[in-house]
């Protein structure tokens, strides 16, 4: 619902992908998911925080490229980025790959992050 997204996203992916998530005191605070794209890519979806303007979501970007490196071995990583988001995703080097397109009336582009 944080992208007004009024639909279930039912892709069949939840169950094979990593989950990885900050909570305190029982609340998940931001949450991401990863899984294997195609051989050597990882692609990473929903970043989201609850909390925004307290760094958590930098911090789960840094600790879910970690723990992808370390589980999944990706030689990249791929993400379908708002484009209001582009310099977020940056700081810890991905590169737009793609020319804009609209996901659910949002401008997004295709980003890669390169190992």
């Amino acid at each position: 619902m944080e992208q007004n997204c009024v639909y279930q996203d039912i892709d069949g992916k939840d169950q094979e992908s990593i989950h990885i998530f900050i909570e305190e005191k029982g609340q998940i605070l931001a949450y991401l998911r990863a899984f294997k794209k195609t051989d050597g890519m990882v692609q990473m979806g929903r970043v989201l925080t609850r909390q925004h303007g307290q760094g958590l979501g930098g911090r789960l970007l840094q600790d879910g490229i970690h723990i992808i490196k370390e589980q999944m071995h990706p030689s990249k990583i791929y993400i379908e980025a708002q484009t209001s988001a582009i310099g977020f995703y940056e700081r810890e080097g991905f590169l737009v790959s793609s020319e804009e397109f609209m996901e659910d009336g949002i401008p997004h582009v295709e980003m890669m992050l390169h190992f």
